[in-house]
C-alpha cells in the first residue's frame, strides 16, 4: 500500500500565497448562504492551485474513490460547485466541455456573515 505522503499531486502545489483579497476571502468563508461543503470547495479552488495549473471541473469531479481519500463524492462536489456558481463565487472560463471555473471573491461583498459573532466591516467594498 502506498503512503498518502508519497503520492505525487496531480496538480502542482502553489509556491506562493494566492493574490486574493484576504478580507474578501474571510467574508466568503463566513458567508452563511454557503454550506460548509461549498466553503471547503471554494477554499480549495481559491488557494489550492497555481494560476497556470488549475484543474478542469470534470477532472475534480471524476477523481476515483481511491484518489479522493476522505473527500466527499462526485455528487456532493457537483452540488457545492452549483451552489458557488449560483451565488457568483465561481464563473465559467471555458466552453462548457473543458470548463475551468474562476474564483470571484467579489461575491463576498454580499456575504451574510453571522454579525453578532463575526464583526466584519459591513461597508467593505474590496478596494
Amino acid at each position: 500500500m502506498t503512503s498518502t505522503n508519497s503520492i505525487r499531486p496531480r496538480w502542482a502545489l502553489p509556491t506562493r500565497p494566492p493574490g486574493h483579497d484576504p478580507i474578501l476571502f474571510a467574508r466568503a468563508m463566513r458567508d452563511m448562504r454557503l454550506t460548509w461543503r461549498a466553503r471547503g470547495v471554494l477554499a480549495e479552488l481559491a488557494t489550492g492551485y497555481t494560476d497556470d495549473d488549475r484543474p478542469l471541473m470534470h477532472q475534480l469531479s471524476s477523481l476515483t474513490r481511491d484518489e479522493r481519500l476522505a473527500a466527499e463524492g462526485r455528487e456532493a462536489f457537483r452540488k457545492a460547485v452549483a451552489e458557488l456558481r449560483a451565488l457568483g463565487y465561481l464563473e465559467p472560463e471555458g466552453d462548457g466541455v473543458a470548463e475551468r471555473l474562476a474564483v470571484n471573491l467579489d461575491a463576498a461583498k454580499d456575504a451574510r456573515p453571522v454579525h453578532d459573532r463575526f464583526h466584519l466591516d459591513d461597508d467593505y467594498d474590496g478596494s
